[in-house]
C-alpha cells in the first residue's frame, strides 16, 4: 500500500516536524518504527495524528542493551530520521558514524531549526524564531501591522518535515545507482528560506517591496484578500488575471469604471475599503452560491470542522476517520500504488516484543532486557 512500501524507516521519538516526516513516511507505504524512551506516555495517542501508521518499541539507549537494540534495527533499516540538537545523537551512540558502518545503505535524516553547523545551530528555537531569521515573517501581516505568524506550518512543517521528507526520497532515489546511503542536513531556517523562493524572484524584478501588506499576494491588492461577511464568517478572493477579475466586477456588481485600474497600486486601498462594503452586504453562503465553482478564485474562509464538511473535500476524500477523530488523508495522489493510513496511533512501546522478535531476539533475551529496564 502506497509508493513506499518495503521501505523500513526507524523513527527516533521527538515532537513536531520530525514525527511529520515519519507520518508522511508511513501514508504512503513505509514500514516506520518508532522508538520511544522507556517509561514516556502520552494521553490518547490514537488520536495523534503524527503517530499513525507507525510502530512503537520502547527501548531505553542509555543503556548498553537498548542501544544494541536499536543498532541491531538499523542493520535492517533503509533510513533512520531524528530530530535532535547537534551532537545529541553522538552522545547517545545512535550518531551517522556508527549507523552507516553497520548498514552503508542507510539514509540518515537529521531534523533541527538551524542546522548542524552555523554559529547558531546549538541555540534553542521554535518555528516562529527560524521563519524570521530567513525573512518569512516578516513579510506576512497587514500594512502598519506587526507580522503575524503562520501558526508552525511554514518553519516546523513546510520547511522541516516536508523538506525531509523530500530529502529522503531523494536520498533512496540515489542509492539506487550508487548503492550507498549518506546523511541529510535538514534545516527549518534552509527550508523556509526555499519556499521565499517566488519572493526573492518578485524583489529581484522589482513587482515585490519589503513593505508588509503592500503587495499583491499579501493583502495589499484588493483582489487578492478575505473579507467579512454580513454573518461575520468570510470568504478569499483570488483574482489576480484579468478575466478572473472581470468576472468578480461582473458578479459583485462593482462598477467598472471605479475598478478599471486593477494594478494601480495607488489605488488598491481604495478599492479594498469599497470591495469591503460590497462583501458585507450579504452572508457567506449568499456569496458561495453567486461565485463558488466560478473563475472567480474564490473559497468560503472554512474552520477546520466545517472544511470536513464541503462538499468538494468529501468527494476527494480529503480527509478520513481514524482512532475515532476525523483527520487529513494522505497526500498525494498515486494512480497505482494507492496511499491509506494503515492503522492510528499505538500506545507507547506496544510493539517493542513483536519489532525484537522479528530481528532475531528471544523471548528470553527480551525478558532480561525489560529486567534491566532496557526496553519497555
Amino acid at each position: 500500500m502506497g509508493p513506499l512500501q518495503g521501505i523500513r524507516v526507524i523513527e527516533l521519538a521527538g515532537i513536531g516536524p520530525g514525527p511529520f516526516c515519519g507520518m508522511m513516511l508511513a501514508d504512503l507505504g513505509a514500514e516506520v518504527i518508532c522508538v520511544e524512551r522507556v517509561g514516556t506516555e502520552v494521553a490518547q495517542p490514537e488520536v495523534d495524528c503524527s503517530r499513525r501508521g507507525k510502530r512503537s518499541i520502547a527501548l531505553n539507549l542509555k543503556t548498553e542493551a537498548g542501544l544494541g537494540a536499536l543498532l541491531s534495527l538499523v542493520e535492517g533499516a533503509d533510513v533512520l530520521l531524528e530530530g535532535f540538537r547537534p551532537g545529541v545523537a553522538e552522545k547517545l551512540g545512535v550518531g551517522p558514524e556508527p549507523c552507516l558502518a553497520r548498514n552503508p545503505r542507510l539514509v540518515y535524516g537529521r531534523m533541527t531549526g538551524w542546522g548542524q553547523s552555523g554559529p547558531l545551530a546549538q541555540a534553542a528555537g521554535h518555528d516562529i524564531n527560524y521563519i524570521s531569521l530567513t525573512g518569512a515573517l516578516h513579510a506576512i501581516g497587514r500594512k502598519g501591522e506587526k507580522p503575524v505568524p503562520p501558526l508552525n506550518l511554514v518553519g516546523d512543517f513546510g520547511g522541516g518535515g516536508m523538506m525531509l521528507a523530500f530529502g529522503i526520497a531523494c536520498a533512496l532515489v540515489e542509492r539506487q545507482s550508487s548503492g550507498k546511503g549518506q546523511v541529510i542536513d535538514a534545516a527549518m531556517t534552509d527550508g523556509s528560506a526555499v519556499l521565499m523562493s517566488m519572493f526573492h524572484t518578485a524583489l529581484a524584478r522589482g513587482s515585490h517591496t519589503l513593505e508588509r501588506g503592500a503587495n499583491r499576494l499579501d493583502s495589499g491588492a484588493h483582489f487578492y484578500d478575505v473579507y467579512e461577511t454580513r454573518d461575520g464568517k468570510y470568504i478569499s478572493l483570488g483574482s489576480i488575471e484579468p478575466q478572473f477579475y472581470a468576472q468578480l466586477i461582473e458578479v459583485a456588481g462593482l462598477s467598472p469604471e471605479r475598478f478599471a485600474d486593477q494594478l494601480d497600486r495607488a489605488k488598491w486601498p481604495e478599492l479594498s475599503e469599497a470591495l469591503a462594503d460590497v462583501i458585507r452586504q450579504k452572508t457567506r453562503d449568499q456569496w458561495c452560491e453567486l461565485m463558488e465553482g466560478t473563475d472567480i478564485c474564490f473559497a468560503p474562509v472554512l474552520d477546520m470542522q466545517e472544511a470536513q464538511h464541503h462538499p468538494h473535500n468529501v468527494a476527494r476524500g480529503t480527509y478520513v476517520e481514524l482512532g475515532g477523530i476525523r483527520q487529513p488523508a494522505p497526500a498525494p495522489r498515486f494512480s497505482r500504488t494507492e496511499a491509506g493510513v494503515a492503522f492510528a496511533g499505538r500506545p507507547y512501546g506496544a510493539d517493542t516484543e513483536a519489532v525484537l522478535q522479528a530481528i532475531g531476539y528471544s523471548e528470553q533475551a527480551i525478558a532480561h532486557m525489560r529486567a534491566e529496564r532496557a526496553c519497555g
